[in-house]
């Protein structure tokens, strides 16, 4: 017998707007992220600036709202002086978070160029390891003034007569991290990301900021990190920020596919910690969730303790994605906008070569890992209000998890477009599950496409050579009345639009 779930909503349910800076991502100094992967001067498909067009095409169709930028770890110790200026004056560095050579000849000004060629806002993230108030409202009187100061001056000096008006920015990166230059106590740093965060917003008061949550939700100090620094930075911040990754190490895929019930228990305990500090200071200011850096990290874990320090560009973090982890993507985004009243911006770490939906070949081509299609799926089709839905499902327990649901969905209503996207993911592996959507307040539409990714190898994967794993269309659907019936095929991803028809 077929197994079968049900799912009603109510266009009058309303979980939030979605901020479209949620389908946003990451781009860091390290591996082939900057070099060889979107700036590569001497491939044939170099821009003036020295930007792959190809890349830039495939990001483009990305549709992505933010990039987060220069890091990560490597922020921690970063300069952003000496990424600025004539290149030739630029200095080398050894780069620790990495153990790279950072040229720099990449940096600033270089990547909001970037940005602005596929469409993207700048996530700017400033150095509280090493560094700290006066490095970081230097940085933002650089950016953001229009003229008239040092800082601004020198910007205009080098060929930036305009400010660059970078509206988010990110008070350091990770700081709980012993892995981190700089690590910091709770109370370091609540003390010293208020101070910096006051500063720069006397520099330009529009800006907004993102305080450092957690590294992740393993960490021994999750959530008094949040509680303690939070604290200090409750009434200066206007995001915190949250970072997640997940691996099939022990090649479990159904325990694997289950562990967005550990994301969904993250995002929940974040929230809380974050609503009691608001009781507390009986603030009126409600704190907004930053998921700045997430995605599957595991495939290249055994390459990377094989490189050589103090290589330039070396292939780092090049994880090979298959058919499950672009499920496991898929239900994170699924996540992600079931929480779209407090999730605004989130980032996918990271956008090239670095555990990264895209990939390229130094001086060749490029192409699409498999993880590419549902983070387009979403970004491009999920805009607009996301919807409480009301779910039944078949459940399975796993090692780690009980009660999972086979099935998963978001809706996404756009009013203004009069379109309906259902995203859904089946997580059962061996059958189909049908199911049953209601759709009471969405008379007068129907199916405009129904996309479906799956292989039944969940370990095929795309390459230079061709894409495995890929959506098709499909028909497996029925929509009869106010009631549609899709049939989830076993591991699979998939996206129904519907839009109303004029009668």
């Amino acid at each position: 017998m077929t197994k079968q779930a049900n799912v009603m909503l109510d266009k009058r349910a309303v979980i939030g707007e979605i901020d479209e800076r949620i389908y946003g991502s990451f781009i860091e100094h390290m591996g082939r992220a900057v070099y060889g992967g979107i700036f590569e001067p001497d491939h044939p498909e170099a821009d003036e600036q020295g930007f792959r067009r190809d890349v830039i095409s495939l990001i483009s169709d990305l549709q992505v709202p933010i990039i987060r930028y220069p890091g990560g770890n490597m922020v921690s110790a970063y300069n952003w002086e000496d990424g600025v200026g004539p290149k030739s004056e630029r200095p080398r560095r050894l780069e620790l978070a990495w153990q790279v050579i950072e040229t720099n000849q990449f940096g600033t000004n270089e990547f909001v160029d970037f940005a602005n060629k596929v469409g993207s806002e700048v996530m700017m993230a400033i150095n509280l390891g090493t560094r700290g108030i006066d490095a970081a409202r230097n940085l933002v009187e650089y950016c953001n003034h229009p003229a008239g100061s040092y800082w601004s001056d020198k910007r205009r000096e080098h060929g930036y007569e305009a400010a660059h008006n970078i509206k988010t920015w990110c008070l350091g990166n990770e700081m709980d991290g012993d892995w981190q230059i700089g690590q910091k106590t709770a109370v370091e740093y609540g003390r010293l990301a208020a101070e910096s965060g006051k500063a720069m917003k006397q520099v330009d008061p529009s800006i907004e900021l993102v305080t450092c949550g957690s590294s992740g939700s393993g960490m021994a100090t999750f959530p008094e990190w949040e509680a303690v620094t939070l604290e200090h930075t409750y009434e200066i911040a206007d995001y915190i920020s949250l970072h997640q990754y997940f691996g099939n190490r022990d090649n479990d895929s159904q325990n694997y596919l289950a562990s967005t019930m550990e994301l969904e228990h993250f995002i929940n305990t974040v929230t809380s910690v974050c609503d009691y500090l608001k009781a507390k200071k009986r603030s009126k200011k409600t704190m907004m969730l930053s998921f700045d850096e997430w995605n599957v990290w595991y495939h290249s874990n055994e390459d990377d303790k094989k490189l050589e320090r103090w290589q330039t560009a070396p292939p780092q973090l090049e994880d090979r994605y298959n058919m499950e982890d672009a499920l496991l993507v898929g239900g994170i985004l699924i996540t992600f906008l079931k929480h779209a009243d407090r999730i605004k911006m989130a980032c996918l770490a990271q956008l090239v070569n670095v555990i990264a939906p895209i990939v390229t070949e130094n001086g060749g081509g490029s192409w699409k890992q498999t993880i590419y299609y549902p983070y387009m799926h979403a970004s491009v089709y999920g805009r607009g209000t996301s919807l409480h839905t009301v779910a039944t499902s078949p459940k399975f327990d796993t090692k780690d998890f009980t009660d999972v649901p086979y099935t998963d969905s978001a809706v996404v209503y756009n009013e203004e477009q009069e379109e309906l996207t259902i995203f859904a993911l089946n997580r059962h592996l061996e059958e189909d599950v049908l199911t049953h959507y209601s759709l009471q307040d969405f008379e007068g539409y129907e199916v405009h496409e129904h996309l479906v990714m799956s292989n039944p190898d969940l370990k095929a994967a795309n390459s230079i050579n061709g894409e495995k794993v890929k959506p098709v269309k499909a028909s497996d659907y029925t929509f009869e009345g106010t009631t549609l019936q899709v049939k989830l095929a076993k591991a699979s991803w998939n996206v129904v639009r519907l839009r109303r028809v004029e009668k």
